[in-house]
């Protein structure tokens, strides 16, 4: 009897967990949000979700559950429930009305237990459409025309969280065609593209952005996306690949468009291979979109304030990028080959009509969009 009380009172537990986390990951999806954090402390387990780049505190469950919770997740993930000294990655899905959503998941061990960070990469959200990523009408013909050529380089920059993969993603899915091969080399794939070959990496068996890279050259391929450009080796792949017939789109680090050409110079790539390869940078930032129930006009002026209503988060409600959109022309090349210096370049994209970061944030301000303070806060002067 006393066995059968201690069954019943553990399927209730268990179920207290299965009802807990489900709600969580429905109040995570219905918030928009693109991450929620499960961090455990000595006496709580603290919920906290990445809603529009912030993250916002959510209620801790009880104390007791904390750990059948990360046990719960790792379940689901297909992880190792019996490994708590290392970190694991994994993948769950979520069902939801009306589809399935998939979430990344990684663990980590802190001194208090393992912490978990649930991503949410939910396809129908990010809204993959040339429309959606903020461009101005000429930035985003010229973006369009870039990846619409059959070989070149084509780099978006920002630092990490500024939305690079969505774009990318955005120009795979714009130029996706069942007349074209398209692979990808991802660390790992976030959102599953249909009719698209995608690699993940795996550092552990040696299948790097470079190696992977190689092998798929030898794949017969149309389009390359590789995820990020790291090191020498896969910067030198993925300038010879756009060389020899192929489009590569990929990712770097950088503060603007001008800096990316001074960035690849240092990691080593030969000057007449950075100009005969890329045919153009597009760097970004993500800033709160305004929420249009509540913003209200700063007097006189062509810009408005957050006010905050139940139907945003502190006044903003999604976001939004920016971005400063450089086409590489023949001037551009030519200083590339003399090597000239930053500031050179910053004015000669000035004088082809190049927007700054900041100036296409103030245009979204112009256009009610977002506020000065968010601008301010992605940009520097």
């Amino acid at each position: 009897m006393n066995a059968k009380l201690l069954t019943d009172a553990q399927h209730q537990q268990d179920q207290q967990v299965v009802d807990w986390l489900s709600q969580l990951l429905s109040q995570g999806l219905q918030a928009r949000a693109s991450d929620i954090h499960l961090e455990p402390y000595e006496s709580l387990l603290r919920i906290r979700m990445r809603i529009d780049g912030w993250l916002h505190e959510m209620p801790a469950p009880p104390a007791a559950m904390r750990e059948r919770i990360i046990s719960r997740i790792k379940v689901l993930s297909k992880l190792d429930i019996a490994e708590k000294r290392l970190p694991q990655d994994g993948r769950l899905q979520m069902r939801t009305a009306d589809r399935l959503v998939d979430v990344r998941v990684s663990t980590l061990p802190t001194v208090h237990g393992e912490k978990a960070v649930l991503r949410i990469l939910d396809v129908t959200a990010q809204a993959l459409r040339m429309t959606a990523l903020g461009l101005e009408t000429i930035a985003q013909t010229r973006l369009i025309e870039a990846i619409s050529r059959p070989h070149g380089l084509v780099l978006i920059t920002g630092p990490t969280g500024s939305g690079k993969t969505v774009t990318l993603y955005t120009c795979l899915e714009h130029i996706n065609s069942p007349k074209v091969n398209i692979a990808t080399v991802e660390d790992p794939a976030e959102i599953m593209l249909p009719g698209i070959n995608q690699v993940n990496v795996n550092e552990k068996l040696g299948l790097n952005f470079a190696s992977a890279l190689r092998s798929l050259l030898r794949q017969d391929p149309d389009i390359l996306m590789v995820g990020e450009i790291r090191d020498l080796d896969t910067a030198d792949m993925a300038v010879k690949a756009s060389q020899t017939g192929h489009l590569v789109l990929s990712t770097l680090h950088t503060n603007d468009a001008p800096s990316t050409l001074i960035r690849l110079r240092q990691m080593g790539i030969a000057p007449f291979n950075i100009a005969s390869s890329i045919t153009l940078i597009s760097a970004q930032r993500l800033v709160r979109r305004l929420c249009a129930e509540c913003k209200v006009p700063v007097g006189g002026q062509r810009r408005f304030r957050a006010v905050g209503c139940p139907s945003c988060q502190d006044g903003y409600s999604g976001r939004i990028g920016i971005h400063q959109v450089m086409p590489i022309s023949e001037e551009m090349q030519a200083m590339m080959l003399e090597q000239a210096p930053m500031k050179q370049m910053v004015l000669q994209a000035e004088r082809e009509g190049v927007q700054t970061l900041r100036d296409a944030g103030l245009a979204k301000v112009s256009a009610g969009e977002t506020t000065l303070e968010e601008v301010m806060g992605a940009t520097h002067g």
